[in-house]
């Protein structure tokens, strides 16, 4: 009886030990894309690439780049005109006419949904004032990011000489559009309800992207086609709580390829969590010269290889905070990063009081201290 007990463990051990090896070698799946890649949408590490990772056109997926910076130019609320010779592009739309008022934030959901080149264009010349002027600005973000295979011509991805990027470099965009809540919210959407035009009235948009309704847990981003760039795909997906970004250039079978890149990739990934710390924050008006500090909850990580001592911390804050502080009063920012790229931030809460400092009693003046002895001396 021992002994077929033993042999019975002896089988689960080897079982076991097969079927992590079998884990550990799994293939990535064979994709048609001529470049793709996969990173961790908080880490940045690169879970997969295959194909080409040099310059290729990347169409319409251009229009990341433009909407992140319609986003961030502010005013995304206040109405105004189109200019009339900006929408006069070929290819897809979001139906402006000539008079049409819309708002920056109409133009970004008109790009981001049904991949409008009249909003790419309309929203280039609000900011900039040309779009030649506006893909100045694109390429001066391209830089600041880090994308070297990037260079933008266009604010549409309507091809123009020059104008390409890569996959690699379309993900690490994709991870910097959707730190902007107002992003994300957009690209998710498989249709929205806006009211625009000359008068305004309302009409839907329906985003191009499938992949939305196709795959469980997918949150964005863009879709892109022309005759040169083929077909082309940036998409986001959260399964479990890890995050991906997915991107495929001249693809033929796209949808099934992110899917199947997404199964392997998710199955690679792991999360971490920050190691929890106590912070200080200098305080002015208390008889404290600081208050300790804590984040109140820290987020789990999607990473491939990073560890937690290897997530980097920087508090974040004014150089002082002005007493009264209360407990729990946010008093800074905790900065988490990893290989110098940001992460995300979250609110650093005091764990202490620091009251105000009592008001010291006014001194007498000169004048009313000669008087003082005056009086004393006379009386």
């Amino acid at each position: 009886m021992k002994k077929l007990i033993t042999a019975a463990f002896a089988m689960c051990i080897s079982a076991a030990v097969q079927s992590a090896a079998a884990f550990a070698e799994e293939e990535p799946p064979q994709v048609s894309a001529r470049a793709a890649a996969v990173i961790t949408a908080d880490t940045g590490e690169t879970v997969f690439t295959s194909g080409e990772q040099g310059k290729l056109p990347m169409a319409s997926t251009t229009k990341i780049m433009t909407a992140m910076l319609t986003i961030e130019s502010g005013g995304l609320y206040e109405e105004f005109t189109v200019d009339p010779d900006a929408i006069m592009v070929e290819g897809s739309s979001m139906g402006l006419l000539p008079g049409d008022r819309v708002t920056k934030y109409d133009l970004c959901c008109g790009m981001l949904l049904p991949s409008g080149n009249d909003a790419a264009n309309a929203a280039a010349v609000r900011i900039s004032g040309s779009t030649e002027a506006f893909a100045e600005l694109m390429n001066a973000r391209a830089r600041e990011l880090g994308l070297s295979h990037t260079y933008f011509v266009t604010p549409s991805g309507l091809e123009g000489e020059g104008h390409g990027s890569s996959a690699l470099d379309m993900a690490i965009l994709a991870r910097e559009a959707l730190k902007s809540p107002i992003f994300r919210e957009i690209c998710s959407q498989e249709s929205m309800k806006l009211s625009f035009g000359g008068p305004p009235y309302d009409r839907w948009l329906r985003n191009t992207n499938k992949l939305l309704s196709l795959y469980g847990g997918t949150y964005g981003v863009k879709t892109g086609f022309t005759d040169e760039a083929g077909r082309c795909l940036v998409s986001a997906c959260e399964r479990d709580g890890k995050r991906l970004i997915c991107v495929t250039l001249n693809d033929k079978n796209d949808w099934n390829d992110h899917m199947a890149l997404f199964d392997y990739a998710f199955g690679r990934t792991k999360k971490i969590s920050p190691a929890a710390g106590e912070h200080q924050v200098a305080v002015v008006g208390s008889e404290k010269e600081s208050v300790r500090c804590s984040a109140e909850e820290l987020p789990e990580i999607t990473a491939l290889e990073a560890a937690p001592e290897e997530l980097s911390m920087t508090v974040v804050s004014a150089p002082f905070v002005y007493a009264p502080v209360s407990p729990g009063e946010e008093v800074a920012q905790l900065c988490i990063s990893y290989n110098g790229r940001e992460i995300t931030r979250v609110p650093l809460l005091a764990e202490e009081e620091a009251p105000k400092k009592a008001a010291e009693p006014e001194k007498p003046g000169i004048l009313r201290r000669i008087l003082s002895k005056l009086r004393r001396l006379i009386f």
